[in-house]
């Protein structure tokens, strides 16, 4: 993260805190927050850096987090279930893509695209017979449930599908659509 110390009275007046009440927030001297507003003195990182942590925390405060946004109804597949399976799942939720989940971890991902290019590549009377694991793709990112919306968009840049888990076992997905629903309620 890049700091830039004019930025501190900035948001410190957008949050309508003093220098006292941030000082003790990042744990520093009323006087160090005077010195950098006024830039008559080059802190340290460290110090810097517990004042910026402070104000990106208020700036987070408010943001949706993950547990928030996802979908806790998880509708997966196992690496040795059938192809079919995974089609008729997507079919019967109308969705696009389920999680590959094994003993509680989730190993991968089948989509729609998985199945129409092993289709395309094998023929469709072959797809019936192969497993979910010789078509899935690689793991979705993993969240825990205090990842920020702003994080979980990030990541459905580039994945159709984000997974949130607490301590290690899914929770829950998250997918575009979620995204969608939770902000644009109508």
């Amino acid at each position: 993260m890049v700091y830039d110390l004019e930025e501190i009275k900035i948001i410190r007046k957008k949050f309508g805190l003093t220098q006292i009440q941030l000082s003790k927030m990042a744990d520093v001297s009323q006087s160090l927050i005077a010195k950098i507003e006024s830039k008559r003195i080059d802190p340290t990182y460290t110090k810097v850096k517990k004042i910026f942590d402070v104000l990106y925390d208020l700036s987070n405060k408010n943001e949706l987090k993950a547990k928030d946004i996802m979908t806790k109804k998880i509708i997966y597949v196992a690496p040795d279930d059938k192809t079919t399976k995974a089609i008729e799942l997507m079919r019967k939720h109308e969705i696009s893509q389920v999680p590959v989940i094994m003993k509680n971890n989730v190993v991968g991902l089948i989509s729609e695209n998985n199945v129409l290019e092993s289709i395309s590549e094998k023929g469709p009377d072959k797809i019936k017979n192969l497993s979910v694991k010789e078509i899935m793709h690689e793991c979705p990112p993993v969240v825990s449930e205090k990842a920020s919306s702003s994080v979980i968009s990030g990541l459905l840049k580039y994945y159709p599908i984000v997974i949130v888990a607490d301590e290690g076992k899914p929770k829950g997905v998250i997918t575009k659509s979620d995204m969608l629903r939770t902000f644009y309620r109508g």
